[in-house]
C-alpha cells in the first residue's frame, strides 16, 4: 500500500471468457473475496467491459470505490499501463488483476504485454489467474489485521504444496538472497523445483544451511531454454505445483520467450489453482505474508 492512510488502487480487467458465465473467474473472485474487498476497501480501476459485466451480474452492489476506464479497444489497458508507472499517489496503481484466458488473442496485444512488463519493472503484483488474485486479497487482508478465511486453509497447508523457483541469469543472485532470507517458509513446502542452474545454486544454499539434509532440497529440471519451463508447466497442469516464483529481468532480450509464456499459459489454463509471481518485491512480500498465513 502506498501509505498507512491510503487505500490500495487496483487495476482490474478480465478477458471475455472470464466475465460472462455465472461461474466465471470474475464472479468467483468478486463473490469469493467480497469480505476481503470490504475489509481492504481498495479503489478499483476497472476496464469498461469488465465493469459492464460486474454490473450485469450484480457483483459488488453499492461498492463506492470504483473508477471506470474505457473499453480495451478504446485504450483501457493502455491507460492501466500508464497508471502503473505514474508517480502521483492519487493516480498510481498498486497492483494489477488481469484475469487472462490463455486462448484469448487480446492477451498478447502490446498493451497487455507492456502491462505485465511495467509491473515487473516497478515491483507491483501482476495477478493473471483467479488463484493468484484470491490469494492476494487473502494475504493483504491478513496483513491489515483480518482473521484467516478458513475456506482457504487448504491451499495454505504448505507441507502439501509445491513451488517452482526460477530466475533469469541476471536475477539468480537475487533469488539466492530471497531464498536465504525466507528459507524457513520455503523449507515448509512439501516440494520445491527449479530450472537448471537455479536449482543447483539453491541446493548449494540448502546444503550450507541444512548440511547433507539439504542436498536434494530442490528438484532441478532442465534449463529453461532446453525445456525446463515446459517440464514445470506439466506439473502445474497436473496440479502438482501450485505456485511459481519467477524472477524475471524485463530489460534483456530472451531467446526462450516462448518457454516463459508456456509456463504462464499453463498457470492460466488452471486459473483457479495456480499462480505466478514475476518480480522480487512482490515475491519478498508474498513469502513474508504466506509464512504468517500457512496452516501448520
Amino acid at each position: 500500500m502506498t501509505s498507512s492512510t491510503t487505500r490500495y488502487r487496483i487495476g482490474l480487467a478480465a478477458n471475455r471468457a472470464h466475465q460472462d458465465a455465472p461461474n466465471s473467474a470474475l464472479v468467483q473472485l468478486l463473490q469469493g473475496s467480497r469480505a476481503r474487498i470490504e475489509a481492504l476497501q481498495p479503489e478499483l480501476v476497472v476496464v469498461g467491459r469488465t465493469l459492464d459485466a460486474i454490473g450485469h451480474l450484480g457483483l459488488l452492489p453499492g461498492y463506492p470505490h470504483i473508477e471506470r476506464f474505457p473499453y480495451g479497444r478504446q485504450g483501457g489497458l493502455m491507460k492501466l499501463v500508464s497508471r502503473v508507472v505514474d508517480s502521483d499517489p492519487a493516480r498510481m496503481l498498486d497492483a494489477i488483476i488481469y484475469l487472462i484466458d490463455p486462448v484469448d488473442p487480446s492477451s498478447t496485444f502490446p498493451e497487455a504485454v507492456a502491462l505485465k512488463r511495467q509491473c515487473v519493472i516497478h515491483g507491483k503484483p501482476f495477478l493473471s489467474t483467479l488463484a493468484g488474485a484470491q490469494e492476494w486479497f487473502e494475504l493483504e487482508a491478513i496483513a491489515g489485521g483480518a482473521a484467516p478465511d478458513p475456506a482457504r486453509d487448504g491451499s495454505f497447508r504448505l507441507a502439501d504444496e509445491g513451488i517452482a523457483l526460477i530466475a533469469h541469469d541476471s536475477m539468480k543472485t537475487r533469488m539466492l538472497q530471497l531464498a536465504e532470507r525466507h528459507f524457513d517458509v520455503l523449507d515448509s513446502f512439501g516440494f520445491r523445483c527449479a530450472t537448471g542452474t537455479t536449482g543447483g545454486l539453491l541446493n548449494e544454499l540448502a546444503v550450507k544451511i541444512k548440511g547433507e539434509a539439504g542436498r536434494n532440497w530442490v528438484k532441478p529440471f532442465l534449463s529453461g531454454p532446453l525445456g525446463g519451463d515446459a517440464q514445470i508447466a506439466e506439473l502445474i497442469l497436473e496440479h502438482e505445483c501450485r505456485r511459481v516464483l519467477f524472477l524475471e529481468d524485463p530489460h534483456v532480450a530472451r531467446q526462450h520467450e516462448a518457454d516463459i509464456q508456456l509456463l504462464e499459459r499453463a498457470a492460466r489454463t488452471v486459473t483457479g489453482y495456480a499462480s505466478c509471481m514475476s518480480d522480487e518485491k512482490w515475491g519478498d512480500r508474498w513469502l513474508t505474508l504466506i509464512n504468517q498465513r500457512q496452516v501448520r
